[in-house]
């Protein structure tokens, strides 16, 4: 059993959560209402610009942590591009703030509702993506949802996250324009 801590209470918190404890993983859920002691792994379910006051409280104690970043870096007052430099991703911006953490970008290009129901569009399985560049880290993360109905795929090192966070903008664009359902979307198959 690992313990898990989750920032945020959403609807992307709440599906990460419940797949944790598919796999008998002890959660708990910080807020900016409570606080809580950090487990092992602490993902970061809120949106992006809401990184900075997260690792300005707690920083010092997210040092050691394996942290996962689920943020996709939109710009929300035009939903039309990432705000970060080409060459680069949040997961790495968030890596030089946590140098004495693992930084693992995941669950980025899943919608909350394939999360719950473990399926894309009804039909296949949800793959939740994984980029880092510590392996261990990311068996930890496969090990921890060993129970669950997601398929787990490493993409490679953290340089990966550009994509991800490329394919989660992409996806995101598509369901805001109805091209897609929000329990649609990108999946991975063998």
């Amino acid at each position: 059993m690992m313990n898990i801590t989750i920032f945020g209470k959403g609807n992307m918190s709440q599906a990460i959560q419940g797949n944790f404890e598919a796999s008998g993983s002890k959660i708990n859920v910080v807020t900016r209402e409570n606080d809580a002691a950090l487990g092992d792994i602490v993902v970061l379910a809120v949106p992006y610009p809401a990184v900075d006051d997260i690792i300005a409280r707690y920083g010092e104690q997210l040092a050691g942590k394996i942290v996962i970043d689920i943020t996709n870096p939109l710009n929300f007052e035009t939903f039309d591009e990432l705000i970060v430099p080409a060459d680069g991703s949040a997961a790495q911006e968030i890596q030089a703030k946590l140098p004495n953490s693992t930084l693992v970008k995941g669950f980025n290009t899943n919608f909350a509702s394939t999360l719950a129901t473990g399926k894309v569009a009804d039909a296949a399985q949800t793959t939740v993506l994984l980029a880092s560049d510590s392996a261990d880290a990311k068996a930890k993360i496969a090990e921890a949802l060993t129970g669950s109905s997601l398929n787990i795929v490493d993409t490679g090192a953290l340089k990966r996250a550009r994509e991800l966070e490329s394919i989660g903008f992409l996806q995101l664009t598509l369901a805001a324009g109805e091209t897609i359902n929000w329990n649609g979307g990108f999946s991975l198959h063998k």
